[in-house]
C-alpha cells in the first residue's frame, strides 16, 4: 500500500456518505491523527491517518499543483 501525500486544504471524496449525504470532505489537519470537516453540513471529526488513507475513494481538489 502506498502512502498517501496528504495536506491541509486538500478536498478528498470517501468511499462511504457522511449521515448527511455527501462523500466530500476537507482536511483541516495532518497528523498520526486526522482532521477532517465534511464540505455539506461543516460536522468535523478526527480520524486515524491509517483509517482516512482506506477511506479516501479518490482526492477531489490537491492545493499542491
Amino acid at each position: 500500500m502506498e502512502i498517501l501525500k496528504l495536506l491541509p486544504d486538500m478536498v478528498v471524496e470517501l468511499k462511504k456518505t457522511h449521515p448527511c449525504g455527501k462523500r466530500d470532505f476537507r482536511i483541516v489537519r495532518v497528523g498520526s491523527i486526522c482532521r477532517i470537516v465534511c464540505l455539506s453540513c461543516g460536522r468535523d471529526l478526527e480520524i486515524d491517518r491509517i483509517k482516512l488513507e482506506i477511506a479516501i475513494k479518490k482526492i477531489v481538489s490537491d492545493t499542491s499543483r
